[in-house]
């Protein structure tokens, strides 16, 4: 039987941060239905986003406009990787690698953000991961050869690791269990607007310059995100009820407690679902531009349109998946997305030569599919686990499974030399199998209370 560590929490009612949904000053609280207008019970297109509370939409817009340049800087690689390997003359296999010592060094850095922000609170080490990845994405621009590219990538990805869970986790104190999934599936939705301003970028940095500098600006655009800091500095905070459980318990932020024989097994079943989810996801978002370019012979600006329907399709799906996971369940969004997502891979890596209008309109639902399982993670992780430790349980499941899915871009990239990159893409498919097995082990959360 599966040990459930929070079965005593309710299983209704509002996220432990939301204190009484509204701030000071600013008119009466959610359920008052006067005279601000605000929906009682959260009802409504954006009944989730005015239950906030004024401080929980500022958390909101922190988080969102973070994990958007997270999702920006991780992707000026992969728009670049032909013209870095070109630069650098790197086989497939080298290139590959700049992806997964970044997801690789994005386990560490998760890590020790959950338990930073177990310690010194979310917003703060927010702040850190956001100046953590803009700074080493900047620097990428400026590297003399791979090994020096190779490094600078890697301590990216100390930033690029942290931000998600630790945004994830702000946001999530201040919804309620009944919109929790929704909440933070437009949260996730951000990484789609960060893609597809990479890919808007991309495009007019390649068609204006020669590809040996391109990418080497594409990088420099990387420090964007430092702005971010200044308004979370000054508008942000933790959610107070949160903050007080945190501050009042002597375990928060231990790796010790995560291993307990109380939460031993969904930590366990949390990285295998992780590790699935993320090896499939990442396959397809470090390999896909480069497909497009050399098995599909596309130009850089039909690269970009093929992307356009692909990232519509992600943005979609990460709204949609967001109410899915409140109206089905979280396991069962992850399961179905599993499925859908596995068909979409190999539909799309299948398609003839010659039939690019398949490939194009194929990549709406594979966008949709492989996006849409991720909006229930936010909200999922957060449910996993209590209040002191949820930082530290968040962190290091999503980017340990970060980590070791990493392996499978590299591994698409050397078996790309022989079999083609849509033959190796093939392996995508298999982390969604991988997920689904994963979800046999770990409870259903769906409307808990975060205490």
């Amino acid at each position: 039987m599966n040990t459930d560590p929070i079965s005593s929490a309710p299983k209704t009612g509002t996220g432990d941060g939301v204190d009484s949904g509204t701030d000071p000053g600013t008119g009466p609280p959610p359920g008052s239905g006067q005279p601000d207008g605000r929906q009682p019970d959260g009802s409504g297109w954006f009944g989730w986003f005015r239950e906030l509370g004024a401080s929980g939409r500022r958390a909101f817009a922190g988080a969102f406009g973070g994990y958007a340049l997270d999702s920006y800087d991780f992707f000026t690689l992969p728009l670049g990787m032909v013209a870095i390997g070109a630069y650098f003359s790197l086989d497939t296999g080298q290139t590959g690698l700049l992806t997964t010592v970044t997801l690789v060094l994005s386990a560490l850095g998760g890590a020790l953000a959950g338990i930073l922000a177990d310690r010194i609170g979310r917003v703060r080490t927010l702040i850190l991961t956001v100046i953590t990845y803009a700074t080493f994405t900047l620097l990428c621009g400026f590297a003399p050869n791979y090994e020096t590219l190779l490094v600078f990538r890697a301590l990216q990805g100390l930033g690029f690791g942290g931000e998600w869970a630790v945004g994830a986790i702000l946001v999530a104190e201040y919804a309620t269990a009944k919109n929790r999934g929704r909440t933070l599936g437009v949260i996730q939705s951000s990484w789609a607007v960060g893609w597809a301003l990479a890919v808007v970028v991309y495009t007019l940095v390649f068609q204006f310059l020669d590809e040996e500098i391109a990418w080497r600006v594409l990088f420099w655009t990387g420090a964007l995100p430092a702005l971010l800091i200044l308004y979370v500095r000054r508008n942000v905070t933790d959610a107070p009820k949160a903050a007080e459980q945190r501050r009042s318990s002597r375990d928060r932020g231990s790796f010790r407690a995560i291993f307990t024989r109380d939460l031993r097994r969904t930590t366990l079943f949390g990285v295998l679902l992780s590790t699935g989810v993320q090896g499939g996801y990442y396959t397809l978002a470090t390999w896909v531009p480069s497909y497009l370019k050399t098995d599909r012979g596309l130009t850089v600006v039909g690269t970009g349109g093929f992307l356009t329907f692909l990232i519509s399709g992600a943005f979609i799906g990460y709204l949609t998946g967001g109410y899915l996971t409140d109206k089905l369940g979280r396991k069962n969004n992850v399961a179905l997305f599993a499925v859908l997502s596995a068909v979409c891979v190999v539909a799309y890596t299948n398609v003839p030569i010659g039939s690019n209008t398949v490939v194009l309109l194929l990549g709406f639902p594979l966008g949709f599919c492989m996006s849409a399982i991720f909006s229930g993670f936010g909200s999922f992780l957060s449910e996993l686990y209590p209040t002191a430790v949820r930082g530290t349980g968040q962190g290091f499941v999503y980017n340990t499974g970060r980590a070791v899915g990493a392996f499978f871009p590299t591994l698409v990239g050397f078996l790309a030399g022989s079999w083609g990159v849509s033959g190796a893409l093939i392996f995508g498919a298999v982390g969604y199998g991988v997920a689904l097995v994963a979800l046999l082990g770990l409870p259903e959360t769906r409307g808990r209370a975060l205490l």
